[in-house]
């Protein structure tokens, strides 16, 4: 008889740049305005230098109605151009807590049309049934978790790393 496999405690200096794209094992499920507004077994997560990894989830794996379009894009050097929305339910809005490339650079297509969540807006975020934290300042969108270490970027004096 064996028991639960012990996970990989990941060091987030060891990630590499540019950024890795990888499949996730670990189901991801949101939480917003008290209802499950996205779950999947289906996600993917990016792994940059000195960042949280980022998850992206299948549009199928969020609640119909719960992804409305938000405004403004941004451009990622790596991804490329990123569409915000904004998330709904329950009578309540998180502006711009969600983003998606629809045409990604091609080592990212995988990702095309997935969508990554800020997680400081969301009642709670999960991998795997652990509860995240947001990767910390008010830009990446990153989610740590307790397997991973070292210095997140992010806070006040990191964005320049």
């Amino acid at each position: 008889m064996t028991g639960p496999a012990k996970r990989v405690i990941e060091n987030v200096e060891d990630y590499p740049r540019p950024p890795a794209l990888e499949r996730v094992d670990d189901t991801i499920r949101i939480v917003f305005a008290g209802q499950t507004v996205a779950e999947t077994d289906e996600a993917y997560r990016v792994l940059e230098t000195f960042h949280a990894p980022t998850y992206y989830l299948p549009p199928d794996g969020f609640a119909e109605g719960v992804l409305q379009p938000g405004k403004g894009t941004s451009v990622c050097e790596w991804k490329g151009q990123a569409s915000y929305f904004d998330i709904v339910a329950g009578g309540q809005r998180a502006q711009r807590a969600a983003w998606c490339y629809l045409r990604p650079a091609p080592v990212f297509a995988p990702i095309r049309g997935f969508f990554a969540v800020y997680a400081e807006p969301m009642d709670a975020c999960f991998v795997g049934g652990e509860r995240v934290e947001p990767q910390p300042g008010n830009f990446y969108g990153g989610w740590v978790t307790s397997r991973i270490t070292g210095p997140v970027k992010g806070a006040p004096g990191t964005t320049d790393w």
